[in-house]
């Protein structure tokens, strides 16, 4: 009999089994002819116990524990599951964003101290409208796009940057639309990275990124942390100023190991003053994208096992 079976992280797979039924094993078998992937490393050692093996399907969005290669030369399809949780993380994005140009952190942060007597005129000079600000989007898909929507609502100025989207899409995003990343750094106030990871963007956050950013400027990442080459790269924009503000729900490492600025950020210390924020890689995270996302990714290798159309092949 033709099985499905999750390879990890699932403990009780409730939601799966009013999809899958009788067809979910819980234990991995020969008979296994499409698996659902978590964490699990996909590569040659874990397939050959799979000789049936037909597809594999992400439960997420990203794919870099798949190798992609070793599937499709073995006649094996791969899918992802990109379509749940957009509203989350690009609520997270616009959350991220919000707090940089009303500076609630650092006011949060700062008025600790705040012991001689004023209060409320211990203002941040720096602070300026939502329409003064531009906001600079890379990657304007899904997410992005959902980012830009939301960002003009709020009455910030958009911009993005997306060499694979279609001209006069910005039209539907309402933004200005640059064609080098160049350009948008050069103009953006806040800068939200929306891009997979890829050749093309693994590390593309490095010091020369940094260099041609606005001096006061700030960067959002809920992508993916891979982009950013190394979380080192901020401790000495963010103490000269060359960077106000960075907000991170994603890390080249998960959790970070110790660094300077790690260190300096776990202890609290002044200088950062609530201008380096990190969230656990949960911006994905709500009860409903959480069913939404085990739903899809069920639906989806039930697809695969019957030979039906697949949604989000990865090529």
């Amino acid at each position: 009999m033709s099985t499905i079976y999750i390879t990890d992280y699932i403990t009780n797979p409730d939601i799966e089994k009013i999809i899958l039924g009788e067809l979910l094993v819980e234990k991995p078998s020969q008979d296994v002819e499409v698996l659902m992937v978590w964490h699990e490393k996909i590569n040659s050692d874990y397939i050959k116990q799979f000789p049936k093996l037909k597809g594999v399907q992400r439960y997420g969005v990203g794919f870099d524990n798949l190798d992609l290669e070793l599937l499709k030369s073995n006649g094996i399809v791969a899918a992802n599951n990109p379509d749940y949780g957009t509203e989350e993380v690009s609520d997270t994005a616009i959350g991220m964003i919000m707090n940089i140009s009303r500076g609630i952190s650092r006011y949060d942060f700062l008025c600790r101290s705040y012991t001689d007597g004023s209060w409320q005129e211990n203002t941040l000079p720096e602070i300026k409208r939502n329409s003064e600000i531009t906001v600079g989007i890379i990657g304007a898909g899904r997410i992005g796009g959902s980012v830009a929507i939301k960002a003009k609502l709020l009455r910030f100025k958009t911009v993005i940057f997306d060499p694979y989207k279609e001209r006069g899409y910005e039209k539907l995003l309402n933004a200005q639309r640059v064609d080098s990343l160049d350009e948008l750094l050069a103009i953006s106030d806040i800068v939200s990275i929306h891009t997979p990871l890829n050749s093309e963007t693994k590390g593309m956050v490095n010091q020369k990124f940094i260099s041609q950013m606005k001096h006061g400027s700030s960067l959002v990442n809920t992508a993916r942390g891979g982009i950013v080459s190394d979380i080192e790269i901020f401790y000495n924009p963010l103490k000269n100023g060359k960077l106000n503000n960075i907000a991170l729900d994603v890390l080249p490492l998960e959790p970070p190991k110790d660094s300077e600025l790690i260190k300096a950020w776990k202890s609290r210390e002044t200088w950062l003053e609530g201008r380096f924020i990190i969230n656990p890689h949960s911006a994905y995270f709500s009860k409903e994208a959480f069913i939404e996302m085990r739903r899809k990714a069920a639906e989806n290798a039930l697809r695969m096992l019957n030979r039906g159309f697949v949604f989000n092949l990865l090529k």
